[in-house]
């Protein structure tokens, strides 16, 4: 089933929805960030994700400075409108760490609070 950019639900996170990134290939977690109108459009545009930096408060293209690039091979909507999941194929490490995903520690038991 096909989306409309204008049917997402921008508004519910401020302008900015919530993307889970995901290996193509393995189905791994490599990365979470926020995109907003502008960069869902330029990622529709350019075939690479771009997402929105909160902390710069401005769009960036992954791998712009390191090379690290996501070339976006699918994206899916969930059933409320406000979640978008890119397959990508990852060309270098997801991380800025250099670890190829962002999640890369775990919490061990017994769980500190």
């Amino acid at each position: 089933m096909a989306v409309r950019i204008s049917e997402l639900n921008f508004s519910k996170g401020g302008g900015l929805i919530p993307v889970v990134t995901q290996d193509v290939n393995t189905n791994e977690v490599l990365m979470v960030a926020y995109m907003n109108e502008e960069s869902l459009k330029k990622t529709l545009d350019t075939g690479f994700a771009h997402y929105w930096s909160r902390s710069r408060n401005s769009l960036w293209m992954k791998g712009e400075t390191s090379g690290n690039t996501q070339k976006v091979k699918s994206i899916m909507i969930d059933c409320d409108e406000d979640t978008i999941l890119l397959k990508v194929e990852q060309k270098g490490n997801a991380c800025h760490t250099g670890n190829k995903t962002c999640f890369y520690r775990r919490i061990e038991k017994p769980l500190v609070i």
